[in-house]
C-alpha cells in the first residue's frame, strides 16, 4: 500500500507529465441522448452555471441542491420537475445511478470533498475556479480524476473566449519574439475585501440556511449577518481563497497555455503592513492589497533561463511605471495580462481582445481568429463524446496550484519560498508547508 507522500509523489508526476485521455465509453455516446445533470450550488455564480447548462438540448437537470431553501427554491422554478436537496451527501445517495454529471459551484472550502466524490463516483465534473481551496487537495481530486477517465472542466469560462484563445495563439507563434516579463493584475473593486476582523457578535442562522451544512469542513463559526453567505465569504481564510486566487484563474490562464508553464522554483509576496502587523486580521482574513511574484523554469518561448511573473492587486500595488508606459495612448486596464517580449508586447484586458504594442509596429499583422467557443456547451459535447475540454484538470491543476502557491506566500510575507513540485516540500521553510493542506471539522474528512 502506498504511503500518503509517495500518492502525492506519483499524483505530482500525473498532474505535470500525463495525457488526457476520453474513455472509450464516452466517445461513442448515442448521437440522441442526453447528459442528466445536477447542480450542487445554485446561487450568484451557481445561477449563472445553471442557465448556461440548461441552454444545452443535449443536458437535462435532473436534480439542484443548495443549503439555502431559498436559492434552492429560485432555481426549482427555472427547472420545474427537478429533484431538491439540500444535502449534497444525500443527492450522491439518491441520485448516483441517475446523473451522469455535475457542476460543484460553491464556496471554495468545500469545492475538494463535494468534487472528489463525484469523481469517486465516476461522475463526469465541471468545478468552479479555483479548483480547490488548498494545494493538497488540487493534487489528489487532479489524480483521482485522470485515473476514472471522467470529462472535467475548470470554470475559467473566460478560457473558451476568442480573446484568450487569440493570446494563446500569439505567443505560440512567437509574435513578441522570446518573453522577457508578465505583469498580472486585478485592481477593479472588490466589495468583499474586508478591513477588520471576525465580528464578536453573532446569531442564530435564518430558518432556510442550514449553518452546519454551509460550514461543512471548515472550522464551526457562529452565523452573522451579511459577514459570509451568500457573498462575502471569499475574504474569510477559512472559506475563501483571496483575491489573488480567485481572479488570479482567469488573469494567467491564457499566458499559461501560451508559454506552457510548469511549476514555479520561488514564490514571494507582499501585502499591505496594515494587514501584516494586525494578528486578529492575519488569522482570519486575506489582505485588501497583494503582490506575488513566481519564478518559472525558462523554456523555449522564454528570453532567459528564467521567467518571472508578477500579480498586483489593491490600490497599494499597481503594476510599476515601466509596464504603464508600454500603453501610452490609454489608461493601464484594471484586469490584464502584459507579456513583454524581446520584439514587443501583448497587452491583453480580460473580457476583451490583446493588443500587440507597439502599435504601429503590428498595425498590420494578420492576428489568429479561432471560431467561437462556449465553455459550458463544450463541456457537455466532451462528455457526450466531443473533443476535449479546454480547461480540463490535467492542464489547469498545475496552473491552479501555482496561483495557491501564491496564496501560501501571502500569508508568509516578505519570505521567499523554494518550491520542490514533485515533493510538495518548501525545503526552505518547512512551516509553510501548513497551509497545503487544512484540518477539516471532524466528521468531514473525505477520501
Amino acid at each position: 500500500m502506498k504511503t500518503r507522500r509517495q500518492f502525492l509523489r506519483a499524483a505530482a508526476m500525473t498532474v505535470f507529465g500525463a495525457p488526457f485521455v476520453l474513455p472509450a465509453g464516452l466517445r461513442a455516446a448515442s448521437p440522441n441522448s442526453k447528459l442528466s445533470h445536477a447542480c450542487i450550488g445554485v446561487t450568484r455564480m451557481g445561477h449563472n452555471d445553471l442557465k448556461n447548462f440548461q441552454d444545452h438540448k443535449r443536458l437535462q437537470i435532473v436534480a439542484l441542491c443548495d443549503v439555502d431553501t431559498q436559492h434552492l427554491e429560485q432555481a426549482a422554478k427555472l427547472v420545474p420537475g427537478a429533484r431538491l436537496y439540500t444535502d449534497w451527501r444525500e443527492l450522491f445517495e439518491k441520485e448516483g445511478d441517475k446523473i451522469d454529471s455535475v457542476n460543484v459551484t460553491v464556496p471554495d472550502h468545500m469545492h475538494f470533498p463535494i468534487a472528489y466524490t463525484a469523481v469517486q463516483r465516476g461522475k463526469n465534473l465541471y468545478c468552479q475556479k479555483p479548483m480547490c481551496h488548498d494545494l493538497a487537495e488540487v493534487r489528489t481530486l487532479t489524480a483521482a480524476a485522470i485515473k476514472k477517465g471522467i470529462v472535467t472542466q475548470l470554470g475559467t469560462q473566460f478560457a473558451s473566449s476568442i480573446g484568450d484563445r487569440m493570446t494563446v495563439e500569439l505567443i505560440k507563434r512567437g509574435t513578441i519574439g522570446k518573453i522577457k516579463h508578465v505583469y498580472l493584475c486585478s485592481n477593479r473593486p472588490a466589495p468583499n475585501r474586508l478591513k477588520g476582523p471576525r465580528p464578536v457578535t453573532s446569531e442564530e442562522p435564518p430558518p432556510h440556511l442550514k449553518w452546519d451544512l454551509w460550514i461543512g469542513n471548515a472550522p464551526m463559526r457562529p452565523f452573522a449577518p451579511e459577514t459570509y453567505h451568500p457573498a462575502k465569504w471569499r475574504a474569510w481564510l477559512d472559506f475563501g481563497t483571496s483575491w489573488c486566487a480567485d481572479m488570479g484563474c482567469h488573469i494567467l490562464d491564457g499566458t499559461w497555455r501560451g508559454l506552457n508553464l510548469k511549476a514555479p522554483t520561488s514564490i514571494v509576496a507582499e501585502v499591505e503592513d496594515s494587514w501584516k502587523n494586525s494578528p486578529e486580521r492575519h488569522a482570519d482574513n486575506w489582505p485588501q492589497n497583494e503582490r506575488v511574484t513566481w519564478t518559472f523554469p525558462g523554456n523555449a518561448v522564454t528570453e532567459g533561463k528564467e521567467l518571472v511573473v508578477e500579480w498586483f492587486d489593491g490600490p497599494e500595488f499597481l503594476p510599476p511605471k515601466e509596464a504603464q508606459d508600454l500603453n501610452p495612448t490609454g489608461k493601464y486596464p484594471k484586469e490584464s495580462a502584459l507579456l513583454v517580449g524581446t520584439e514587443g508586447a501583448i497587452l491583453h484586458e480580460h473580457q476583451t481582445g490583446p493588443q500587440l504594442l507597439p502599435k504601429e509596429k503590428f498595425q498590420t499583422y494578420e492576428r489568429p481568429k479561432p471560431p467561437p467557443r462556449h465553455h459550458y456547451h463544450h463541456y457537455v459535447d466532451a462528455c457526450l463524446g466531443g473533443e476535449k475540454t479546454e480547461s480540463h484538470f490535467a492542464q489547469t491543476a498545475p496552473m491552479t496550484e501555482t496561483i495557491l502557491l501564491g496564496t501560501i506566500a501571502i500569508r508568509c510575507p516578505g519570505q521567499k519560498l523554494t518550491w520542490d513540485a514533485a515533493a510538495m516540500k518548501f525545503p526552505n521553510c518547512p512551516d509553510a508547508e501548513r497551509h497545503l493542506k487544512r484540518t477539516y471539522r471532524a466528521g468531514w474528512e473525505v477520501g
